[in-house]
């Protein structure tokens, strides 16, 4: 009577880890980079003004002027946040 008490008490345990686990995950998964986010994680690449935020379906392109007078674009990825000049 007391293994199956502990194997009852053992099956919980690891099944409710587990949903939380699967629950946990997909919650990281609907997250998607804002136009705001996107252009506060451009501005920590490259310092500047920013000109223009164009939106294609897998990454924004922020166009950011710097001081020196160069214009730069960078490709912030929406699922990752991920920066990629251009």
């Amino acid at each position: 009577m007391r293994v199956l008490l502990i194997l009852n008490l053992i099956a919980v345990v690891c099944l409710t880890n587990f949903a939380h686990a699967n629950n946990t995950k997909s919650k990281t998964d609907k997250v998607e980079v804002s136009k705001k986010k996107a252009v506060i994680l451009a501005k920590q690449t490259t310092d500047g003004t920013t000109l223009k935020i164009s939106e294609e379906t897998l990454f924004f392109t922020v166009r950011i002027l710097k001081d020196d007078g160069h214009v730069v674009d960078l490709k912030i990825n929406k699922k990752t946040g991920e920066v990629k000049k251009d």
